[in-house]
C-alpha cells in the first residue's frame, strides 16, 4: 500500500474512534432551557440629545475551541476550563462578552465552556443526527463521483456541527440547519458543519439582533485537494445564503460570526463578501472608517485574510450597527502554550437609534413564525 495510502487510513481510522469517543459522551451536556430564555443583565443606555439617538453596545467573541475527542483532544480539559475560569471572572468585573460563539465544541466538556463562564442563555447548533432542511441545488456529479472514503468523505456523519452559541441577553428564537450530506471536503465531512441564526432581545433597544454562527469546510486540514475544498467551501456559503433567504429578516439588525477558513484565500472571502449580507468586519475597519479601533492585525493591508475568524454585520431598519472596537482574546500561551489552535476574536459593536427607549421585554411573539428550537447535543 502507498504511503500516502496508508497514512489516510490511519487519519480517518483515529479521526472515527474520536468520533466514536465524542458520541457516547453526548449525554454529558446538560440540555438549554426552553425558547424564549428571559433572564438577562441590565444595558447600558446613552442618549444623545444633539443627535437626537440612544446609543449602547453589544460585543461578540467568536472563538473556535478545538474542542476535538479523543483520542485526537487528548489533555485538552484544563483548557476549556481555563478559557471558562477566564471569561468567569471578566463576568464579574462587568467586561465579559455579551455573546459567545464557540466553534469545534464537539465534546461535553468543549460545550460546557459557556455554562462554566455564568451565561445564563444559550443553544446548540445542529447535532450529528440532523439533516440539511435546504433544498439546495444539486452538487457538481463529477464532485460526487470522486469522493474518498479513506478522506471521510463515504462514511456519514459522526460528530455535531460543534457550535454553541450563548448570551448574557434572552434568547427569543432559533433555527439551525446543518449543509447538506455531500457538502463537504474530505475529513470535514466526518462533522455535520452547518448554520445557526439566534435571535437575540437586548432590553432597550427597539429590535432584536440577528445572531449567526457557523464553521466552513476547511482547506488542508481537510486532506484533499485545494480545488476540492474550495468547491465545498463555496457550496456551504451558498447554503448560508439559502438558508438566510428563508430566515433573515432585512428589517432587524444582522450580525454574524464563525470560522470562515478563508485565511491567505482571496477566493474563499471574495464569494463570502459576495454571498452573505453584510460587511466583515476586518474590511469595514480598514478600508471604511478609520475611526475603527483596529487592536489586531495593525500593520496589514488586508487584515479579513490574516485569520480564518471573521465578524460581519448588517443594518436594521430601526437600528443601526457598526463596529467600534476589535481585538484578540486568548491570544497569549499558558504555561507554554496556547488555549486553542485559534485566537478569540471580539467586537464590540455600537446599537443606535432614533426616537424614544424601549423599555418593555421583547416579546416571544414579535419574531416571525413559531418558536423552534431543535435540540442537538454536541
Amino acid at each position: 500500500m502507498p504511503l500516502r495510502r496508508r497514512q489516510d487510513r490511519v487519519r480517518l481510522i483515529t479521526t472515527i474512534m474520536a468520533a466514536a469517543v465524542g458520541l457516547t459522551a453526548c449525554t454529558g451536556h446538560p440540555r438549554p432551557k426552553p425558547l424564549p430564555q428571559l433572564a438577562s443583565k441590565p444595558t447600558q443606555i446613552a442618549h444623545d440629545p444633539q443627535a437626537g439617538r440612544f446609543r449602547t453596545t453589544l460585543s461578540v467573541l467568536t472563538y473556535n475551541v478545538r474542542g476535538l475527542p479523543w483520542p485526537l483532544g487528548v489533555g485538552r480539559h484544563a483548557a476549556f476550563r481555563q478559557i471558562a475560569a477566564d471569561l468567569r471572572q471578566l463576568q464579574a468585573e462587568g467586561r465579559a462578552p455579551d455573546l459567545l460563539l464557540l466553534q469545534e465544541a464537539f465534546t461535553p466538556e468543549a460545550g460546557r465552556i459557556g455554562n462554566r463562564a455564568g451565561y445564563p442563555n444559550w443553544v446548540p447548533g445542529p447535532g450529528a443526527e440532523d439533516r440539511s432542511t435546504l433544498d439546495a441545488p444539486p452538487l457538481d456529479q463529477d464532485f460526487l463521483d470522486d469522493r474518498s472514503f479513506w478522506k471521510g468523505e463515504r462514511f456519514g456523519k459522526l460528530l455535531s456541527s460543534g457550535l454553541y452559541l450563548f448570551s448574557v441577553y434572552p434568547i427569543l428564537d432559533v433555527r439551525m440547519t446543518p449543509f447538506g450530506a455531500n457538502t463537504c471536503a474530505g475529513y470535514d465531512c466526518l462533522a455535520n458543519k452547518g448554520v445557526m441564526l439566534a435571535v437575540i432581545a437586548v432590553p432597550g433597544v427597539p429590535a432584536p439582533i440577528q445572531v449567526l454562527n457557523t464553521h466552513l469546510n476547511s482547506r488542508k486540514a481537510s486532506g484533499v485537494a485545494p480545488s476540492r475544498s474550495l468547491y465545498a467551501h463555496n457550496r456551504q456559503v451558498d447554503e448560508i445564503r439559502l438558508f438566510l433567504d428563508r430566515h433573515l429578516r432585512p428589517d432587524w439588525p444582522f450580525v454574524y460570526g464563525g470560522d470562515f477558513n478563508s485565511r491567505k484565500s482571496q477566493d474563499r472571502f471574495n464569494h463570502k463578501m459576495a454571498r452573505i449580507p453584510g460587511v466583515v468586519v476586518h474590511y469595514y475597519c480598514e478600508m471604511i472608517q478609520s475611526d475603527c479601533d483596529m487592536r489586531i492585525f495593525p500593520d496589514s493591508d488586508a487584515p479579513w485574510l490574516e485569520t480564518q475568524d471573521l465578524q460581519g454585520f448588517a443594518d436594521g431598519s430601526a437600528v443601526s450597527v457598526r463596529p467600534i472596537r476589535v481585538e484578540a482574546m486568548f491570544d497569549q500561551p499558558r504555561d507554554g502554550e496556547m488555549l486553542s489552535d485559534h485566537y478569540g476574536c471580539l467586537v464590540t459593536y455600537e446599537l443606535s437609534w432614533p426616537g424614544p427607549r424601549h423599555d418593555r421585554p421583547m416579546a416571544p411573539w414579535l419574531v416571525d413564525g413559531p418558536v423552534e428550537a431543535r435540540r442537538a447535543g454536541p
